[in-house]
């Protein structure tokens, strides 16, 4: 049953209760199955949000033309980043230009589109602005939303200092994506910082999880790599992290980079800070076999310390029609 945009919106921001995680790593792997996947290191991002759409939607696809089955785009790829900007180009989701591209490409490519994100104004009233990523199925359906959780509020002396509070609010739920290849997580930039999104997503049967993301020349070369490595062979799964392009002439310097991680660690592919498309292939057999050589998910001590994944709810997409 599909719902409309009002009501599926209505879901995403409604608690729904939490199912224990029964089936084994095992089972809920064999119901997945490998696709291409393809990150968009997005370049030439300018003020005009419209031109920005349409270059967006010129790569995906390109990206869809080479095979890609999943195709990603970066935090914030229809706007300047940067919490000047967040207030000028919110949309609300149901009147959003930026949505109506990405439906639209993803039925005319045939392909799942994770978003990136958006600055999006709530409709609530509360004036409230949030970074957030809507996901798409090869219909033009949204089969999920996000919120980014944690806001990057940081302050390095000397090197950068930047405040999303300022401006934006952080959301409320996490977000696992249903597609015909299996489960995939999703978070946003700095959301990757903290291992418990990954952790949850794993236990609660993902393959993957992705991060549209824009760390900068500051973050980037300490930690962009690190942290998507350490997501995936902590998890045993496959993580992704999509960056802009790097603007020599922007006010926010990306660190680009994008990444793509396989579940022991290694790296499959990654790039400089230009604009270019990534893409590798992603089976779930990779997880299978790390999974029984290194038993991870057999031997955790959960009569000891908790388990994570216990502990929350998570948002399932549900499709819906524009009004």
């Amino acid at each position: 049953m599909l719902f409309t945009f009002g009501q599926a919106l209505r879901s995403f921001t409604q608690p729904i209760s939490s199912v224990p995680f029964r089936r084994t790593m095992s089972s809920v792997l064999a119901t997945c199955s490998p696709f291409k996947l393809a990150l968009v290191q997005l370049g030439n991002v300018t003020h005009d949000m419209h031109a920005n759409l349409e270059h967006a939607r010129t790569m995906i696809l390109v990206a869809a033309s080479r095979g890609a089955d999943v195709v990603v785009l970066p935090e914030c790829f229809n706007s300047p980043y940067g919490t000047s900007y967040f207030p000028q180009y919110a949309e609300p989701l149901s009147t959003s230009a930026s949505v109506k591209m990405l439906s639209e490409t993803a039925k005319e490519a045939n392909v799942y589109i994770i978003g990136g994100s958006i600055p999006e104004l709530a409709e609530d009233g509360s004036g409230a602005i949030y970074n957030t990523l809507t996901a798409y199925n090869p219909g033009g359906s949204i089969i999920g939303t996000h919120r980014k959780v944690h806001l990057f509020d940081i302050d390095v002396p000397g090197k950068i200092c930047f405040k999303e509070s300022e401006t934006l609010t952080g959301g409320s739920w996490l977000t696992h994506i249903d597609t015909r290849y299996g489960k995939i997580g999703v978070g946003i930039c700095y959301d990757m910082r903290f291992p418990e999104m990954a952790m949850i997503a794993a236990r609660k049967g993902c393959m993957a999880m992705i991060y549209p993301g824009a760390f900068n020349t500051t973050t980037g070369p300490m930690h962009w790599e690190l942290l998507q490595r350490a997501r995936a062979v902590d998890n045993q799964i496959f993580v992704a992290a999509c960056s802009p392009a790097r603007d020599p002439d922007a006010s926010y310097q990306a660190w680009g980079h994008s990444t793509i991680v396989g579940p022991s660690g290694n790296v499959l592919q990654t790039c400089e800070e230009n604009e270019t498309i990534i893409y590798a292939h992603i089976d779930p057999e990779e997880i299978k076999t790390i999974r029984t050589n290194i038993p991870l998910y057999e031997q955790r001590r959960f009569d000891i310390y908790g388990d994570v994944s216990k502990t929350v709810d998570i948002k399932e997409g549900k499709g819906f029609k524009r009004e």
